[in-house]
């Protein structure tokens, strides 16, 4: 207990400097912010956990009120069109990622494409004319674009919220289980914090990836391929997880029900794609494809400290060993799931963690921030490493994607299993 509460207060203790850091240091207004709510949100956590050693769970939480929720209010109404900023954009309470995804709202419901056509812009295009992400990232700036400009219709509550809403339907779905301390740390964490408070959309994409899994090892096959169909179309990134998820699929139900995986997988997808591909599919291509590979009229401002940027950066041949490396590493990965591929949900965000983390440490063109996948991805193994107890069981999950997968899947007795059994 004793060793547990110390890790916790060196927890506290490391959020606290990473904010009060963030508070002098940063160039970002929106991060400064963050920075001076947060440290107050770890420092009384620490205080809480030393006055109420037995109850880890409570610090946690103001944790968490204090460097995300409070700060994320501030910010947006900070954000109102009454207030003026200075110089673009070091005193904008919000990353470009959250205009962004408002204007493809706006070009939705106003052109069908939430892709701008860059010929119509009577200038160079700059990279924050782009929108590098599918079309269903749209949805969380509907609100804004359908009632106006309000701090509450600002995408990052619409990604708090949806996250919020993934992540409970996850949890639901494997039947509640207890939820570690340690868990809840890498949620509450100062990267998942901050990205939450300044952006938002990579959390509501990890959100759905856990969905996504839960749905997969609760025998859901449709739906997960569903959930997956959203999240690729909302973000490139999460392919690798769709393709993880599927693995398990393959190795827990087995091959009738990675059928109905792929099945609602490209159904779902091309429902929501094919639209948008259709109105104007010149800048779908632009935006969506080009962009971020670097081949697009503007360049990706993505850099980092990262090795794989770093190493990039000393030319042609650097950038060329950086892309050799993650082919390596690509290749690893993908023989770790041949030969032990993921039969838990635990097993399948680990995966997931490890490969998302690879890339980004050694892709040529990434961020430093897009380190909230493997983090909050492992802290998504960690919560649901644990099965629920067995008297929370439901019959809920005798549906026809439950035989299918029960009737095929190697590993699974007469009651789908949760996440925590392989």
């Amino acid at each position: 207990m004793r060793a547990a509460l110390r890790l916790d207060l060196l927890i506290y203790a490391g959020g606290a400097v990473a904010a009060g850091v963030t508070s002098v240091a940063s160039e970002f207004y929106g991060y400064r912010v963050w920075g001076n709510f947060a440290t107050v949100g770890y420092l009384a956590a620490a205080a809480l956990t030393l006055a109420a050693p037995t109850r880890r769970k409570i610090p946690v939480v103001v944790a968490a009120v204090g460097a995300i929720l409070v700060p994320l209010l501030f910010l947006v109404f900070k954000r109102a069109p009454s207030f003026t900023w200075g110089p673009w954009p070091w005193s904008f309470p919000a990353q470009p990622e959250v205009w962004v995804v408002e204007r493809a709202a706006r070009n939705l419901f106003t052109h069908g494409t939430p892709y701008t056509d860059l010929a119509t812009l009577g200038r160079v295009a700059h990279p924050d004319d782009y929108t590098p992400y599918g079309p269903a990232m749209s949805v969380f700036g509907m609100p804004r674009a359908l009632f106006g400009d309000h701090p509450l219709t600002d995408a990052r509550v619409m990604f708090l919220l949806g996250s919020a809403a993934a992540l409970w339907a996850a949890w639901h779905v494997l039947h509640r289980p207890p939820v570690p301390v340690r868990a809840m740390h890498l949620v509450a964490n100062p990267l998942t914090a901050l990205t939450l408070c300044v952006a938002g959309d990579d959390v509501a994409v990890i959100a759905l990836i856990v969905l996504a899994g839960a749905l997969a090892y609760r025998v859901r096959p449709v739906w997960s391929g569903a959930v997956c169909a959203v999240m690729v179309a909302m973000k490139l990134t999460a392919l690798p997880a769709t393709a993880v998820i599927g693995i398990g699929v393959l190795a827990v139900c087995g091959g009738r029900a990675l059928a109905r995986f792929l099945g609602s997988l490209v159904g779902v997808g091309a429902l929501i794609t094919v639209p948008v591909l259709a109105a104007d599919p010149a800048s779908f291509v632009e935006h969506v494809v080009k962009f971020p590979i670097g081949l697009g009229q503007a360049s990706s401002p993505a850099s980092s400290p990262l090795p794989g940027h770093l190493i990039a950066g000393l030319g042609p041949v650097g950038h060329t060993v950086a892309l050799v490396l993650l082919g390596l590493a690509a290749a690893v990965i993908t023989g770790w799931l041949v030969v032990r591929p993921p039969l838990s949900m635990a097993d399948a965000m680990t995966r997931v963690a490890v490969g998302l983390g690879a890339a980004i440490v050694l892709a040529p063109a990434t961020r430093w921030g897009y380190l909230v996948y493997p983090v909050a991805l492992l802290g998504a193994a960690l919560a649901f490493a644990r099965p629920a107890d067995p008297g929370q069981e439901s019959t809920a999950d005798t549906g026809p994607d439950v035989e299918a997968g029960l009737s095929t899947g190697p590993g699974v007795g007469t009651t789908p299993q949760p996440s925590g059994l392989g």
